[in-house]
């Protein structure tokens, strides 16, 4: 894609609708070839954003969800123990010897996330999705480091591998804790707001479009201000298109309809953001702005 607007115009066209900032973080990591780190509020979009980048290329999508206690085994790559250990018996069956180099080879190498991407055979480059990177350890970014950098990963059996087209690498963060300098300086970095209200509006109408415009104002008006609140996690766009999905299976077209308040489990997700929520609906309903 030869500018910003290109890569804007392609997640258009799949439903996926970016600010200026958010396109230029893209077109430069796919110009440039680095990985791109994204942050920002939980349901403002980060994971989204490389599943459309992977639609608007028409490339396969490789996930790496993270978690605590993540290992290369899980992430980079793993030995298929049980057809080594297979191989081992049939070996002695026959009366022969494997050595070390037999054992450890390509065939018996299994590829996770991280390496699938790294040999992937192309043209196109797969799309890498690295996400809440903040939920794994500190001792697994250490494992980054070389891939993040080089494009490749080393596996001390049978060398380095280093990607041939290398892939397009997105990682997400909540900020859940800080990460460390090393990561970021391998990265491109963009912080992702909540959309605008226009934008989030036209989000929501792509994402539910049965809902009737007037619905779809304003709940998006009651949830930008509900954001405000001191709220445990405040209401993301993931949120906002389950509300409006389900008032609009409930036929409500209007925040004032009964029954309203029986849906907020879709917005606020703990006892206690569930009664600010119903608190600031209450009032929205007695007096509708």
């Amino acid at each position: 894609m030869k500018d910003a607007q290109a890569v804007r115009h392609r997640l258009d066209a799949v439903d996926y609708l970016v600010d200026d900032g958010m396109a230029m973080a893209l077109f430069l990591a796919l110009r440039l070839g680095r990985p791109l780190l994204l942050e920002g509020e939980p349901g403002v979009g980060k994971t989204a954003a490389a599943k459309a980048l992977a639609r608007a290329l028409e490339t396969p999508l490789i996930r790496l969800q993270c978690y605590e206690g993540l290992t290369a085994g899980e992430a980079l790559y793993e030995w298929n123990y049980q057809r080594q250990l297979l191989a081992i018996r049939l070996a002695e069956a026959h009366h022969t010897r494997l050595t070390d180099a037999d054992l450890f080879s390509a065939e018996y190498l299994q590829e996770r996330p991280i390496l699938r991407a790294v040999r992937h055979s192309g043209p196109v480059p797969p799309v890498l999705l690295i996400d809440e990177i903040d939920r794994a350890d500190d001792e697994f970014e250490a494992l980054l480091f070389e891939f993040l950098g080089e494009a490749g990963i080393t596996i001390p059996e049978l060398g380095t591998f280093t990607a041939r087209t290398p892939p397009v690498v997105v990682l997400t963060s909540n900020r859940s804790r800080e990460l460390h300098d090393a990561l970021r300086r391998r990265c491109l970095y963009h912080w992702i707001d909540f959309p605008e209200p226009a934008r989030a509006v036209e989000i929501v109408r792509r994402a539910v479009p049965g809902a009737t415009g007037p619905l779809i104002q304003t709940a998006v008006q009651f949830i930008g201000g509900v954001r405000h609140r001191e709220l445990e996690k405040a209401p993301g766009m993931a949120e906002t298109i389950d509300w409006v999905g389900a008032l609009s299976v409930l036929g409500v077209t209007d925040l004032a309809a009964d029954g309203v308040a029986q849906t907020i489990g879709t917005i606020a997700k703990t006892p206690d953001d569930r009664a600010v929520v119903a608190a600031a609906l209450g009032a929205y309903q007695e007096s509708p702005p």
